[in-house]
């Protein structure tokens, strides 16, 4: 990686970290307040990210350092966070295996030629360079690590591989993900064998994400919900399993121990079996109930979630009662509030800045008098 003369793109020598509690709740530790950050804390809701991203293609955006580092830190200059998620995008995988995606307005992320056979398969990268293919993301890290100057933690992330593998096949976004769902009952060889090798590009891009400074990782399997419980135990935790693993593997062979995420979007009935997946975090989305949560994953992680976006459209007061009524549920130790899903574009700062001093507010108060 290229050293700038101002040491900027260099990963080591990074600035202290002055704010942990974000990692030591992660870990099960106790903190002074709940930490929280928001999925999509970095998007549209902001005036200054729409001035940012303005006509620019969203993934020449993502491709640059300097952009996806001044878009992470916006959401912090405004917001006492207690963390930073890097901006890039799921879909970069995708890329790096060689398929073409494009975000198109008003439509979404658009793949022109989908896979739509198993001899599609033929048409994918076998041998990724990782460093080369997505290089720029970890440059994004690194220069983020050092222009955020040690305030919170920085949190990288990629799609899981049954929520890659959907796009994939799907060519965008899908309400009955049919097409997807297909492969997986008529090709199930064909369908492992795509998983394997999305698995692998994610475990090597995890590890260069931490190399670049990535103080924690998180996991989206945004798509689980449109599994079954039966479908999801074959081709989506096994590999949930393998990378968290592979990833913790590797990093105590260098002696490093990065806290990681994983947030498997509407998986209810996973989550005994996501709770034992050697993640220390398990995301919830709003579905689910904060203290059967605690119950059901009986101490082994810790917990991140799990309001409902919309809860942001309430008034200020009713923001307050919400969050302290979830933090309650969820308890002051091993817990990381955050929405249950991304912040959506219309939502008003005002009302993101009153969910975060909410959760530090109210938590604060149920450790004093514990």
């Amino acid at each position: 990686m290229g050293v700038s003369r101002n040491g900027d793109c260099d990963p080591k020598d990074f600035p202290q970290l002055l704010n942990d509690t974000f990692l030591r709740a992660a870990r099960g530790e106790e903190t002074e307040h709940v930490p929280v950050w928001c999925m999509r804390q970095a998007g549209r809701y902001l005036p200054e990210f729409r001035e940012s991203r303005a006509g620019r293609d969203f993934f020449e955006t993502c491709r640059s350092p300097e952009a996806c580092c001044e878009l992470t830190l916006q959401p912090l200059r405004r917001f006492p966070f207690d963390a930073a998620i890097i901006f890039s995008d799921i879909l970069v995988i995708p890329q790096a295996l060689g398929m073409d995606v494009q975000m198109v307005q008003g439509k979404g992320p658009t793949f022109p030629e989908p896979l739509k056979e198993p001899e599609d398969l033929q048409r994918l990268q076998a041998k990724v360079d990782v460093e080369k293919e997505l290089g720029y993301v970890f440059r994004a890290i690194t220069l983020t690590r050092h222009k955020i100057e040690g305030k919170v933690p920085l949190i990288g992330f990629t799609g899981a591989p049954w929520t890659l593998m959907s796009y994939m096949i799907e060519g965008g976004g899908s309400n009955t993900h049919s097409k997807a769902k297909r492969w997986l009952y008529r090709h199930p060889e064909a369908s492992h064998m795509l998983l394997k090798m999305l698995t692998d590009v994610i475990v090597e891009y995890l590890l260069g994400q931490v190399a670049a400074g990535a103080q924690a990782l998180q996991v989206f399997e945004s798509h689980a919900g449109i599994l079954g419980p039966v479908e999801f135990k074959e081709f989506s935790l096994p590999y949930l399993r393998d990378i968290a693993r592979r990833v913790k593997d590797k990093l105590k062979e260098a002696g490093q121990d990065v806290p990681m995420i994983v947030f498997a979007k509407d998986a209810h009935y996973g989550l005994e079996d996501l709770s034992q997946s050697y993640y220390e975090v398990v995301g919830l989305d709003w579905t689910i109930d904060p203290r059967s949560a605690r119950e059901r994953t009986g101490g082994k992680v810790s917990l991140q979630g799990n309001m409902d976006p919309c809860a942001l459209y309430s008034p200020k007061e009713r923001i307050s009662d919400i969050v302290k009524k979830m933090v309650e549920g969820f308890g002051t130790r091993g817990y990381i509030a955050n929405l249950g899903h991304g912040l959506y574009p219309d939502m008003d700062p005002e009302n993101v800045g009153a969910f975060v001093e909410a959760v530090h507010q109210h938590s604060k108060q149920m450790n004093k008098r514990s």
